[in-house]
């Protein structure tokens, strides 16, 4: 009995949103959103910028009214219930919103104070993440790097022990190994029974998450595990190298079976109209146009890929 109760609270729907619309000025932010987090889920929301993450992670901390359709935090309607939502919700917004005067513990003590406890009543939560900072408890938030900042501003926003932890875009504008060392304190809280929503427009994150949602131009490409997002992905995916860059796009694009072509950091990525294309072809093909260094290899398809291909339809 005490198993099947366990069952029905991991399975709880602890976001619901159902046809959220919001436009600014005559432009379309969100169209028609809908999508559940589950309770202990660590939920990505993917996409580049001006997607809509920002607009529909505002709404659900209830800083912003939707012009249409309804979203719930825990039950708790954003709209009418917004007074209890942010007491169970932990937020940390894209840009670093702390009070740059006050040091590392003074942050620390005034969002406790705010939600009516004490850093020592939740320590426990925050410690891994905090003992990181604590030796500059005394430095003001204003003279801390990009990686500290980021730290004291996940203590803040845990302090009061939220159900759920939004957090904006938290890592950008951060070097690689906070991005990494952030994403590690953010699968520790998932084990702490917390809720996680966390939006990037970092493809390579979304295979940190359980579950991701792909967002672009304020409308829901997918929503599936990063997994089954990939394995949708309808084409062989082929990775080519060589010496001109500018010179390899163009000519893969002219080649008469390829349908895209797309730059991955010093690799691209092609697929063809079919899956005839054989990687011995595309290799005799770019050594004939005098390409040096060449290397083409079969790889298996990204969430980028992914997102490349819904684009386009």
């Amino acid at each position: 009995m005490l198993c099947l109760f366990s069952e029905k609270l991991t399975k709880q729907k602890l976001i619901e949103i159902k046809n959220i619309s919001k436009s600014y000025k005559g432009v379309q932010a969100l169209k028609d959103i809908s999508l559940e987090v589950k309770r202990g889920e660590l939920f990505g929301l993917i996409g580049p910028d001006g997607a809509g993450k920002t607009t529909l992670m505002r709404i659900l901390m209830t800083l912003l009214l939707p012009d249409s359709g309804l979203a719930k935090m825990d039950r708790l309607d954003v709209v009418q219930d917004f007074k209890k939502i942010r007491h169970i919700v932990g937020y940390m917004p894209g840009r670093f919103s702390l009070y740059q005067d006050l040091s590392v513990e003074e942050n620390l003590n005034f969002f406790a104070t705010v939600f009516g406890t004490t850093i020592e009543e939740n320590y426990d939560l925050i410690k891994d993440i905090y003992y990181q900072i604590e030796p500059f408890k005394k430095r003001r938030a204003g003279k801390l790097s990009g990686g500290m900042k980021q730290k004291l501003a996940l203590s803040c926003a845990l302090i009061h022990k939220p159900k759920i932890l939004m957090l904006d875009e938290p890592t950008t504008g951060v070097d690689s190994v906070s991005r990494k060392e952030f994403w590690e304190m953010l699968k520790k809280l998932q084990k702490k029974d917390i809720t996680i929503m966390v939006s990037t427009p970092y493809m390579d994150e979304a295979d940190l998450c359980d579950k991701v949602a792909l967002i672009q131009n304020g409308e829901i490409l997918d929503i599936d595990s990063p997994k089954r997002i990939t394995e949708k992905f309808p084409r062989k995916t082929i990775q080519v190298h060589a010496q001109n860059m500018y010179k390899l796009i163009n000519d893969l694009r002219a080649f008469e079976k390829a349908e895209a072509v797309y730059a991955f950091g010093q690799f691209v990525h092609y697929t063809g109209i079919n899956d005839e294309t054989e990687c011995n072809e595309l290799d005799n093909y770019l050594n004939k146009l005098g390409h040096k260094d060449v290397l083409v290899e079969e790889i298996p398809a990204g969430i980028e890929d992914v997102f490349m291909n819904l684009m386009e339809k």
